[in-house]
């Protein structure tokens, strides 16, 4: 917190250090204008916290309907809910597979430690003189005193309420709040941001402004009249806080427009701050840059957790490196739900966000044998896999494809392309677009079943590291293979702010409105007319300014890992363009003749949804109009907001954790218990260290009164 507080000053009030004023680093800085803004931007590094580590996606994705774990385990009990997710952290001695499994004290720790620090700057600012720069830094400190409570409140129910600084005191006696208290400091909190923070990003990107608060505050309010909060959430009037959601989100949509390309939000990542980064729709984002004086404790690791791992199963035949955007740690592995929600011809946002071609950057194998001076025979392509010359593949061809067809399609029935397969494992496939054999090809559906997940090297469906990863988090800027990343990470924007909205409207039983406020944010996701419905580009861009990034990566020069088939090492740049090959299998996949019109996914009535909600309704059971208009809503977050970290805490909120998890999530299916998963367990290590206010020790009686049921 110092430090943060020096990096402020010095960025705020360079003049402030020429003094000699030593002596008052104490809290009476925060009682100047200066030292309050520097104080608050300290506040900015806790969020960092967030997408630091593997809990980035244990405690936000795993465990739901979209995501389950690939072959890495790292996370596993966060996925398939067993006996090892319990209030003691899991360590291999608990069972995890290895000590990285996210523990269950994270955030609660870092929530409180950054609560900490907003409570200092909330009873000192208020002294500040300068009305602007006391009502910055309040304005500040109330939000993310909010949105920190907001997190713990949506993970753990009722939590401990400290809204006094600690000044040095060690306290070990405390109350729990019931969740109505709780959610009730998350709304005040708000409240104060929302009257307090300007428009403006005065800051910079990622300033937390007015409409950040106002989106954060109609997320909270929808909360109270959420499923979860139905045991008590009758005290509070439903209209007047729906009403007020609405409201809400409607000021953030004019203020805060949607991007034009649903593109530009993550697959055009140019490089360090590109100017995307300031797209008037991204409210809060963790921000990130590549000055390692500024990195503090958590750096951006995102990058590892959405890609399958191509660097195992490719044979060779793909290598990794920081000239791809993401490393293949292969955590978080699309369900068969994920791929089936989307209208795979008419939704752009799926061609935009899925990574279906990696190009070969690796000569495993010539296209003829060749004999060495003792008379060995090396087996080249064409005779072990029956190939002509002009099938053989070869640098900047393709190394792998994702054939990201419908359960409907019949056209890979039988294997009338040869068959599919990794690189480590003799098959046959002659891609019909290119005539060239791929040395790893995967369908989604043959015969009417999902079969993708059949690939994978361990021969179990349930820890397959063969999938179609996501790009969200891709980044050419690294400079080393598992180097930090460079990128912001968006945490809200107005893309969520319009399903907010059309969820109260929901609620009020209002849905043709509601379908029409999601057809506004569907209008974004259809092709437009004169698009190239066949390119693909990610955050890998930012490798080489020539294929549209800001500048070239500093080891662009340097030798890589990949060879060429005369043996020859390609540079970094060259394996980049073998691997970037701006192309997806949007043809392949969906069968359609080529085409630059545009598409529609405008829907009529809220009685006829397009088939794949209507397969999804079915699936999980819901029939009547709220319940289908419900999971409509849910369903669109996924074509919407995939990966984009709060899946867990949303399906809990409405109580369709259970029921969906169940449905699409098969290694959560066993496991996961109403009325008990949706809340996390209080960590144990909190409630060890809790005395009565004699000092004595809980007793276990009262230890158990602190827990959550079913822990």
């Amino acid at each position: 917190m110092s430090a943060a507080t020096l990096i402020g000053m010095n960025a705020c009030s360079s003049d402030f250090l020429k003094e000699d004023a030593g002596h008052l680093y104490t809290d009476a800085l925060l009682e100047t204008g200066d030292g309050a803004l520097a104080m608050a931007a300290g506040l900015y590094g806790n969020i960092r916290w967030h997408f630091g580590y593997e809990w980035a996606y244990g405690i936000t994705l795993y465990g739901c309907d979209e995501f389950t774990n690939g072959a890495d385990l790292t996370a596993e009990p966060w996925n398939t809910y067993d006996n090892r997710l319990q209030p003691l952290d899991c360590t291999t001695a608990l069972g995890a597979a290895n000590n990285n499994c996210p523990p269950v004290s994270g955030l609660w720790n870092q929530m409180y430690y950054g609560i900490s620090t907003a409570n200092l700057v909330i009873a000192k600012a208020a002294q500040v003189s300068d009305e602007d720069s006391r009502n910055k830094a309040l304005g500040e400190a109330y939000f993310l005193r909010g949105y920190n409570y907001y997190r713990l409140f949506a993970q753990y129910g009722g939590v401990v309420i400290q809204t006094e600084p600690a000044n040095g005191d060690v306290k070990k006696s405390y109350t729990r709040a019931s969740e109505d208290e709780t959610l009730s400091q998350v709304i005040a909190d708000l409240e104060q941001a929302y009257n307090l923070l300007p428009t403006s990003k005065w800051r910079g990107n990622g300033t937390w402004t007015k409409y950040t608060a106002a989106h954060f505050l109609a997320k909270a309010l929808l909360f109270r009249q959420s499923e979860r909060c139905s045991s008590w959430n009758s005290a509070y009037d439903k209209n007047a806080d729906l009403n007020r959601v609405i409201a809400l989100c409607d000021e953030v949509i004019a203020a805060c427009p949607l991007a034009a390309d649903y593109a530009d939000l993550f697959a055009n990542w140019t490089g360090v701050n590109c100017p995307n980064e300031n797209l008037s729709e991204i409210l809060m984002a963790a921000e990130h840059n590549a000055d390692a004086t500024t990195q503090g404790r958590f750096g951006n690791r995102t990058y590892n957790y959405f890609s399958p791992q191509f660097s195992n199963f490719s044979g060779g035949w793909i290598k990794r490196g920081a000239y791809i955007g993401e490393m293949d740690f292969q955590r978080c592995r699309p369900t068969e739900y994920t791929y089936s929600a989307f209208d795979n011809v008419n939704d752009a946002r799926m061609w935009k966000t899925f990574k279906t071609v990696y190009g070969l950057n690796n000569q495993q194998m010539k296209a003829d044998d060749t004999v060495d001076k003792d008379g060995n025979v090396t087996k080249g392509m064409k005779s072990t896999y029956g190939l002509t010359d002009a099938q053989c593949p070869a640098i900047g061809d393709q190394g792998a494809i994702f054939i990201l067809n419908k359960k409907s399609d019949h056209r890979f029935d039988g294997e009338p392309y040869g068959t599919f397969g990794r690189g480590g494992q003799a098959h046959t496939f002659i891609n019909p677009e290119t005539g060239k054999w791929v040395p790893n090809a995967f369908v989604n559906f043959m015969n009417g079943q999902y079969v993708l997940y059949n690939y994978g090297v361990s021969g179990n469906t349930a820890t397959s590291n063969v999938f179609c990863g996501i790009n969200k988090t891709a980044d050419g800027s690294r400079t080393a293979e598992k180097g930090d990343a460079h990128r912001d990470v968006i945490m809200a924007r107005t893309g969520e702010t319009y399903l907010v909205k059309a969820e109260a409207q929901v609620r009020q039983g209002k849905y043709q409105e509601a379908l029409q406020t999601v057809n506004i944010l569907r209008a974004r996701g259809q092709w437009k007319k004169g698009e190239d419905r066949s390119y693909y580009t990610d955050g890998s861009m930012a490798f080489l300014k020539a294929d549209g990034g800001m500048a070239d990566n500093s080891i662009a020069g340097n030798n890589s890992n990949c060879k060429d088939a005369g043996g020859k090492t390609l540079t970094m740049s060259e394996a980049y363009y073998a691997s970037h090959l701006h192309k997806n299998t949007y043809y392949l996949s969906t069968g359609i003749a080529e085409t630059t019109d545009a598409s529609s996914l405008q829907i009529a009535s809220y009685s006829q949804l397009p088939q794949e909600d209507e397969d999804i309704l079915t699936a999980i059971g819901a029939t009547s109009d709220y319940d289908r208009m419900l999971n409509f809503i849910f369903n669109e977050r996924t074509r919407e907001l995939l990966g984009e970290w709060n899946r867990w805490e949303e399906l809990s909120r409405a109580g369709l954790l259970i029921s969906r998890a169940k449905a699409f999530n098969p290694e959560a299916r066993a496991n996961i218990t109403a009325n008990k998963h949706e809340l996390r367990p209080i960590p144990q290590s909190f409630i060890d260290a809790l005395q009565n206010e004699d000092g004595s020790n809980l007793t276990d009686e009262q230890k158990r009164a602190w827990q959550n049921p079913g822990y």
